[in-house]
């Protein structure tokens, strides 16, 4: 890690990490350990107005922006996407915030954490963006990189074809340990600013807001996490639980939870709400917590377990240590989570979130903030072999998403294509083909009888 230049921090903390793995650490939380959480509605919150807009003055913006979108078939920043009138990721968010600096009066500086493999795309692609850099402060810092460790003996994999695949990044949890390497902790502390939000750079529901900004000023936590109301869609991700033995909020992970207890991990009566991965955290406290750590969070371990080429099953097993930067809620006493609605998050994930998206679902105002125009989500679900990866799924809807505002659910079997204004209403199956088909323009699809009279072939 030093011989490739990582951050002396970054070596500590992974440090710290492979001891654990040594002594047999799997980073598990047990059902046991652990009982449900509730938490206040931000809607329920009394914000002064007042206090909002001076706690938007007094906030710097970190995007997290280190995947490549390797699932979906890219291989480059994964924010580089094109979502509304040929506006990408990156162009709304930077357009998000010059549109609230106005709003507000506010510096509201906003800085990209990038991977050493999204870090030029990334910064070629917001150099239009003339205004966004503010004086004093970088656009960016970088992700550190780890070696991943053969599952059989924890030694750093040797992979000579391709070298780049010898690294991975250590999961956001890194961001701790970056924003004290990259000396951009002591940066922000220097130049008058209290807190930070901190979100996904694919969620474009994660707009600095003021209303929430100023609760988390009036609550006197030193962090918080933004939570939403876990739905189907949500059965196999990560929850909010509260630890018995001290009554700290965790967060617990998939890859942190037990066989036996996937079961109670998928109950959304039981773990009602996740995270939306937008946080705020006080500077002071941050940095005051990370000179007592001595640059080591400790945050919990997260044992991921992968192949060595994540494509090729057949290469050697290897174990990528990370952590997630939302498990610090448990690091911080007083440290609270409040639920926001449904509509600040908003992450694109697979081709199918990229559809909803792009779809008449939402509309992207004048503030550049995406707004819901239907009151529900429709399911979408279509088939992983054909619209997985991004190139396929916009050959396939080559004149536009179609129209999904009045839709319930959407299921796509097979191979078809959609002309253009093609509208989905209720609840809609469109079952595997012989061959590929083609949706033709002006269809409505309102059931799985009307398929004949909505192709060509």
């Amino acid at each position: 890690m030093l011989a490739a230049g990582v951050d002396p921090a970054a070596v500590e903390v992974f440090a710290h990490y492979y001891r654990l793995l040594e002594h047999g650490e799997t980073g598990m939380i047990p059902e046991s350990s652990i009982e449900p959480v509730d938490m206040p509605l931000l809607a329920d919150a009394e914000v002064d107005p007042e206090v909002a807009a001076e706690a938007m003055r007094q906030t710097a913006v970190i995007k997290l922006n280190g995947g490549l979108g390797t699932s979906m078939g890219m291989d480059r920043a994964k924010s580089l996407l094109c979502v509304r009138r040929g506006l990408s990721f990156l162009d709304i968010i930077a357009r998000q915030i010059l549109h609230l600096r106005q709003q507000y009066d506010a510096t509201l500086p906003l800085v990209f954490m990038n991977s050493f493999r999204t870090s030029e795309d990334t910064m070629a692609a917001l150099a239009r963006y003339e205004d966004l850099p503010v004086e004093g402060l970088p656009l960016e810092f970088l992700q550190n990189k780890e070696p991943k460790l053969l599952e059989k003996d924890l030694s750093p994999v040797s992979w000579p074809q391709e070298p780049d695949l010898e690294w991975c990044p250590p999961g956001h949890g890194d961001l701790y340990t970056a924003l004290v390497g990259s000396g951009l902790l002591d940066q922000l502390v220097a130049a008058g600013y209290r807190h930070v939000f901190v979100s996904n750079s694919d969620n474009l529901g994660a707009v600095p807001d003021a209303r929430v900004a100023g609760w988390f000023v009036s609550s006197g936590a030193p962090f918080a996490i933004e939570a939403v109301r876990r739905t189907a869609s949500d059965k196999k991700g990560g929850h909010f639980a509260r630890r018995k033995v001290d009554g700290r909020i965790v967060l617990r992970e998939t890859a942190q939870t037990l066989p036996e207890d996937l079961e109670a991990l998928a109950d959304l009566d039981r773990h009602r709400y996740c995270s939306t991965n937008n946080l705020w955290f006080d500077l002071e406290a941050m940095k005051a917590t990370m000179e007592e750590r001595r640059g080591v969070l400790g945050l919990p371990l997260i044992r991921n377990v992968k192949n060595v080429d994540p494509s090729d099953p057949s290469t050697p097993k290897v174990i990528q240590i990370e952590t997630a930067m939302g498990a610090a809620i448990e690091i911080f006493e007083g440290a609270q989570t409040i639920e926001v609605g449904r509509d600040r998050f908003v992450p694109v994930k697979t081709t199918n979130d990229l559809l909803l998206l792009r779809s008449d679902v939402y509309d992207l105002g004048s503030d550049f903030v995406m707004d819901r125009l239907s009151d529900q989500l429709p399911y979408i679900e279509l088939d992983g072999e054909i619209y997985k990866l991004v190139e396929e799924f916009d050959r396939r809807f080559p004149e536009g998403a179609p129209s999904l505002r009045n839709a319930d659910a959407f299921r796509v079997d097979g191979d078809w294509t959609f002309g253009r204004d093609v509208r989905v209403v209720g609840d809609v199956s469109l079952e595997r083909p012989d061959g590929a088909q083609r949706v033709e323009p002006g269809t409505v699809l309102s059931s799985t009888d009307l398929v004949d009279e909505a192709v060509d072939g």
